[in-house]
């Protein structure tokens, strides 16, 4: 079996199939054989190749190699691991590891095409990679292969991935007719903070983790662009829930690094509504945080609170356990295995206790949760709270829902709550499978204001979680 090129009908067909997706040019990638599924990686790199101080090299991408020429690579004995090479300066190239069975590639002649080997780190110490192309090696594409060293890496001085639930955009105007918006989607790959000590490589729409929020009122045109930047490494493209169509847009923005795609819909089921990257592997792409929701608002609007917030739950698929720091991987073998090392609120571990929510005694709050995935259900609760209201599966157009203290939220699936806050203090935001909140999952609502002793009289700062 060969992979050819996903024409943009197809693409979303191979999301079952693919388990190791690389961007390639078509005349190469129908040379790529499919790696064999009982071959995922426990420990990945990528590397481009190009030319540093005068000199060919294999270039590091991501995480502590990154810039890196010819870059130490490591693993524990008995790994799986995945190296991708990407062609960077349109000259044929392969990479070969010694001493390892299945450790060489095939040949990349063009810029942009990618290769992966896939190979088990059966023996210990440190052996020698490089391009088997006649003078390479010796123009300077050699580097180390270490097993039995520590896979950990320092951590880096790196931005934060996290999107502010604050960060909602006013209502639209219900005042005047159906309008057209332009909404921008750039496909950023990233390095973050993960956790304290610990990063992570994050796909990302407009470089946070979920995407913008979109909001548009029903009968709105929306005209999408998804940008993907030359030094991506991977296609991407956008799946909107909220629009009829092909794939929700996929099928037009199939997009290649340094390209741009688009489409138009027209709004007309209102509702709160899931995006997500679907190129295959599609759970791969939103596991590394491309997803985020839009809200086509009903005729006449929603009905005015004080605060608004944007929430949206994930999973990360690493190849260490949880809470080992450095820089990690991503496991497709845990991936496929639905087996995240953590749970996120807005992309990373505690970061809704470092930005939490606030409100003050005596304010409605309104909650627009989603859960990004790819996998799991969320059983989503503020303790301490009630919801007043909840907008289940995201209707907006059927009455909702009253004194809810857990609603579930499916994977790819949204929930609009809204409650007043009487009393302050910290309340926690949590999926009620209260095993994850050990796993990164929780944020806080700080409500200030005076002690109301009617509803509640004791101490109203305990530690989160009591």
């Amino acid at each position: 079996m060969r992979i050819r090129r996903p024409t943009q009908a197809r693409a979303l067909l191979l999301a079952s199939c693919l388990v190791i997706s690389s961007i390639a040019t078509a005349q190469e990638a129908e040379q790529q054989p499919l790696p064999p599924a009982e071959y995922l990686s426990d420990v990945s790199y990528t590397l481009t190749t190009g030319l540093l101080e005068g000199r060919m090299a294999f270039i590091g991408v991501g995480g502590a190699i990154d810039g890196q020429a010819n870059p130490t690579l490591t693993a524990q004995p008995g790994q799986i691991v995945q190296i991708t090479l990407i062609n960077g300066d349109n000259v044929e190239h392969d990479i070969f590891v010694e001493g390892f069975a299945g450790a060489d590639s095939p040949t990349v002649s063009q810029r942009g095409a990618s290769v992966s080997i896939v190979f088990r780190a059966d023996q210990e110490g440190e052996f020698p990679y490089w391009c088997t192309v006649p003078g390479h090696r010796q123009a300077g594409m050699e580097g180390a292969f270490v097993v039995g060293e520590s896979t950990a890496e320092p951590q880096r001085d790196l931005p934060s991935i996290v999107r502010p639930a604050s960060d909602v955009p006013p209502p639209p105007d219900h005042t005047a007719g159906p309008v057209r918006h332009e909404v921008v989607l750039e496909t950023i790959e990233r390095d973050a903070f993960l956790a304290d000590g610990t990063t992570y490589r994050y796909w990302t729409f407009n470089n946070q983790v979920p995407g913008p929020f979109i909001r548009v009122k029903l009968g709105d045109t929306v005209d999408v662009v998804l940008e993907n930047p030359e030094d991506s490494n991977f296609i991407h493209s956008v799946d909107l829930h909220a629009v009829t169509g092909p794939g929700g847009g996929a099928v037009s923005t199939q997009t290649l690094p340094g390209d741009r795609t688009g489409f138009s819909f027209k709004a007309i089921n209102p509702g709160l509504y899931i995006y997500h990257c679907a190129t295959p592997m599609v759970a791969h792409h939103i596991a590394n945080g491309m997803y985020g929701m839009i809200l086509v608002e009903p005729e006449g609007g929603l009905p005015p609170v004080d605060r608004e917030y944007y929430v949206m739950q994930g999973e990360i698929y690493t190849a260490d356990v949880f809470g080992v720091p450095g820089h990690q991987a991503f496991s497709a073998t845990k991936l496929l295995n639905e087996h995240p090392e953590y749970y996120v609120f807005n992309g990373a571990v505690n970061a809704l206790n470092d930005q939490p929510l606030e409100a003050n005694v005596g304010e409605t709050v309104r909650i627009y949760f989603g859960v990004g995935g790819p996998n799991k259900i969320s059983s989503f609760h503020v303790i301490g709270e009630i919801f007043d209201r909840v907008y289940h599966e995201g209707s907006l157009t059927t009455d909702p829902l009253e004194d809810i203290h857990v609603t579930t939220v499916p994977s790819g699936g949204t929930v609009m709550v809204e409650f007043a806050v009487e009393v302050p203090g910290d309340y926690v935001l949590v999926d009620h499978a209260l095993s994850r909140a050990e796993r990164g999952l929780s944020g806080t609502l700080v409500v200030h204001g005076e002690p109301n002793p009617e509803i509640y009289d004791g101490p109203v700062n305990a530690p989160a979680g009591h």
